[in-house]
């Protein structure tokens, strides 16, 4: 009976997985769509696009990690077929996501100063200020877009999310086309129109969304638009006390990448080259169990709204054990492809060799990035947010970080210093760390001792 249920648990997370997984890659691909049409104009102007992107890509991550609080909210009222109390809790949410993105925005005009906080060229400061300023536009709809994305995936509504994110992409390349390289009356504008078309894209996909939410039959029941409440300082409050967590944890893992990235700079070119392409590919492979984390986390809230806490840790487990196998798939190919893997970013003989070796790091740290990203967003689902948030700042930059800097860095323990491939070991012992510290606090939670608790959440 239970290796039933275990099937069926692990089936319908799948079901919702695969199309978040997606739409996750393709969201990679707008910012590598951007990266080679810039780079074709000129390499001034694909620097400024990377100059950009690294400044806002923070600001962005911080509103999803906000917006990743609804999804537990809503799964769990659906569960307990509360369906009267999604549309006021997902209007409260929406107030305090868009209020964020509002703020935000609101660094528009010290823009000048925000990008001067990176020495560099006149003429790429120039670009990358025109770039990050119409991102920072943009900034409101894509609130009010995450918002609407994490409305509908939190009732399980993912395939909408994959459709509409493939439609951005789309869109994203033609934008890129029109504004960069300039057509008919629309001038080119080089690194500086990829920031539009960055623009056009968050409020093509924010209108698609509302016109999905306003019109699909299958969530005429919940009535999102049928009334307007009026925000609900307590409910806002508990919101953000359960995403602020969220959003400084993705914090910590995107600053930490970037962090690393600077402390191998002294190491000269290679390094940083090699290091950038064992990472660009284990970002792409982190799509998998990011996706199954995401799929767990609502299957969890609706199964703890069911007051079915059997079923919630059910849930967990297949999503740990599907996510683990599939890391297993991913970092056996790391393995067995490693030349090829390389090949599609470099033909420089002394990055083939470096990254070669740091492949074999970035197999290993699949899996036990699968688990602790996993078992992260299984506590999201049981609200169990600021446990999490703790626990991954320690792993990252109490353990982590330091562990990589002392071997990559230093001759403290090592002849010498490591350099990239002492971070990667440094990587790999902070994900573990997360995995054993997240797993126990799931365990933890899942006691029967704390199901009064769970419910009050």
């Amino acid at each position: 009976m239970i290796k039933k249920r275990f099937l069926l648990e692990g089936r319908d997370i799948l079901k919702l997985a695969w199309p978040l997984l997606v739409a996750q890659i393709t969201q990679m691909l707008m910012g590598v769509s951007d990266t080679i049409m810039a780079g074709r104009y000129s390499a001034t102007d694909m620097a400024a696009v990377a100059l950009g992107f690294s400044i806002t890509v923070p600001l962005l991550c911080f509103i999803q990690g906000i917006a990743l609080a609804l999804p537990p909210i809503i799964s769990r009222l659906q569960g307990n077929k509360n369906l009267s109390g999604i549309a006021d809790a997902s209007q409260q949410a929406g107030y305090l996501v868009f209020f964020v993105g509002l703020v935000i925005a609101g660094l528009i005009p010290f823009t000048e100063s925000i990008v001067a906080l990176f020495p560099m060229a006149p003429a790429l400061f120039s670009i990358t200020v025109d770039y990050v300023l119409y991102v920072l536009f943009a900034m409101p709809g894509f609130a009010l877009y995450q918002w609407l994305r994490n409305y509908c995936e939190g009732l399980g509504k993912t395939k909408p999310t994959m459709i509409i994110t493939v439609i951005g992409l789309m869109a994203n390349v033609v934008g890129n086309y029109l504004f960069i390289y300039g057509v008919g009356p629309i001038p080119a504008m080089g690194g500086a129109g990829c920031g539009i078309a960055t623009a056009i894209v968050i409020y093509t996909m924010l209108i698609a969304t509302i016109i999905y939410v306003r019109f699909a039959p299958a969530l005429q029941k919940y009535n999102l638009f049928g009334q307007m409440y009026k925000p609900n300082m307590v409910t806002i409050s508990r919101t953000f006390k359960m995403g602020l967590p969220i959003a400084m944890t993705i914090l910590f893992e995107v600053t930490l990448f970037s962090v690393v990235a600077l402390l191998l700079a002294p190491f000269g070119a290679t390094t940083v080259a090699a290091h950038q392409v064992a990472l660009n590919f284990s970002a792409l492979m982190f799509m998998f169990p990011m996706s199954m984390g995401m799929a767990a986390a609502i299957r969890i809230g609706y199964r703890i709204g069911q007051n079915n806490q059997r079923q919630a840790q059910i849930a967990a487990r297949a999503a740990i054990l599907i996510g683990f196998c599939t890391a297993a798939c991913t970092a056996s190919f790391t393995l067995l492809a490693k030349g090829f893997i390389i090949g599609l970013y470099t033909s420089d003989e002394a990055v083939y060799t470096l990254a070669n070796a740091l492949l074999i790091y970035a197999a290993l740290f699949q899996l036990s990035d699968a688990v602790q990203v996993i078992s992260a967003n299984a506590l999201r689902g049981y609200k169990d947010t600021t446990a999490m948030f703790i626990i991954t700042f320690i792993s990252y930059w109490l353990i982590g970080l330091p562990t990589g800097v002392i071997l990559g860095r230093t001759n403290w323990i090592t002849a010498e210093p490591m350099a990239a491939a002492g971070f990667w070991i440094g990587f790999i012992v902070g994900l573990s760390a997360a995995a054993v510290m997240l797993g126990a606090r799931l365990l933890y939670i899942q006691h029967p001792s704390n199901a009064a608790r769970l419910r009050a959440l």
